[in-house]
């Protein structure tokens, strides 16, 4: 269940839609976060080692989980945390308002189709934001 909408001068229909992070293990993984926090798989594509997933978190929000390599010791690393994801009506708006703001934009916004068990049209871009931070914006009528 999403939460009330507030008066705010947000991009109309932006919020917060997901959280990505890295997993070496992936059935430590799926079975770490469905059985601690109760989440349930929503859709998952790719095939092993490179599968990922968007786990419902029960309030409209996701945690999505990508299959990668573990990283070797002692060499830099993004951590666990890939990007953080925003929900909004109109990506493309939104992405003007944050490269008006200054953001470096990363990938200009594209529609792609996620097909896994469910097939689902998405309309995203990135940005970085003001700490380097990876940002995606994420428009679409499914999740």
């Amino acid at each position: 269940m999403r939460r009330p909408k507030h008066a705010n001068q947000a991009v109309p229909g932006c919020g917060f839609h997901h959280v990505a992070i890295r997993t070496a293990d992936w059935d430590r993984s799926l079975k770490f976060w469905e059985g601690a926090l109760g989440f349930q798989v929503a859709i998952q594509w790719g095939e092993a080692p490179r599968r990922a997933a968007m786990l419902d978190t029960g309030d409209g929000n996701y945690l999505e989980i990508f299959e990668r390599d573990p990283v070797p010791e002692g060499w830099p690393s993004e951590g666990s945390i890939l990007h953080f994801c925003f929900r909004t009506d109109d990506c493309d708006a939104a992405l003007e308002r944050a490269r008006a703001a200054g953001a470096e934009v990363t990938v200009e916004p594209k529609t792609i189709e996620i097909n896994g068990t469910l097939q689902v049209p998405v309309r995203l871009a990135f940005f970085k934001g003001p700490d380097g931070e990876i940002c995606e914006l994420f428009q679409n009528e499914v999740l």
